[in-house]
């Protein structure tokens, strides 16, 4: 029996596989990380819910177990992160991946969620999608490049400035990858 309040990792390969009730959880949680400034895609808060909800529902849409996973963490039955793991079924890229909106509930920080989400979809793209390694890029300023190399990931580069959030606050888009899987 799992301890009480560890977290459980799910995966949903198509549409029908999420159930109903996650998609506004989802939207929720994306919403609550972006608008305490989250680097998880809406970079300018306060978002507007309808965006997220849209955005929620072509992610869901878009599933397929050959091109895109949704993985969620829940603690005690309650969403408390999620992330979604894409490839690209071009021939000549078709080997890598790309994680997207990994993001963990603001009162789930700390407690080891986003680690075990990444960590869980490297399970899921060496294993089942059989990828070769995984690539990721990640908000400058945020510490973020510290988090994904304690997990085995490296920075391959930079695009200085890519990111502009305000006036005067523009940040570095930086590039990771984690090989071999």
């Amino acid at each position: 029996m799992p301890a009480a309040n560890a977290p459980h990792f799910a995966q949903f390969t198509t549409p029908g596989a999420v159930p109903a009730g996650l998609v506004p959880l989802l939207a929720e949680c994306w919403t609550e990380v972006s608008d305490a400034g989250g680097a998880a895609g809406f970079p300018f808060a306060p978002v507007d819910p309808a965006e997220v909800a849209a955005a929620v529902d072509r992610i869901v849409a878009g599933l397929d177990p050959a091109r895109s996973r949704l993985v969620t963490a829940t603690v005690d039955g309650a969403l408390a992160g999620w992330l979604c793991l894409r490839r690209d079924p071009h021939p000549l890229v078709a080997h890598w991946g790309t994680l997207h909106h990994v993001q963990t509930r603001l009162g789930m920080r700390g407690r080891g969620i986003g680690a075990g989400l990444v960590r869980r979809a490297h399970v899921i793209a060496r294993d089942e999608m059989e990828l070769e390694q995984l690539r990721l890029a990640a908000r400058g300023g945020t510490g973020l490049e510290e988090f994904y190399g304690r997990l085995g990931w490296r920075e391959i580069g930079r695009w200085p400035g890519a990111l502009r959030l305000a006036a005067g606050d523009d940040r570095d888009e930086i590039l990771m990858v984690l090989t071999p899987l």
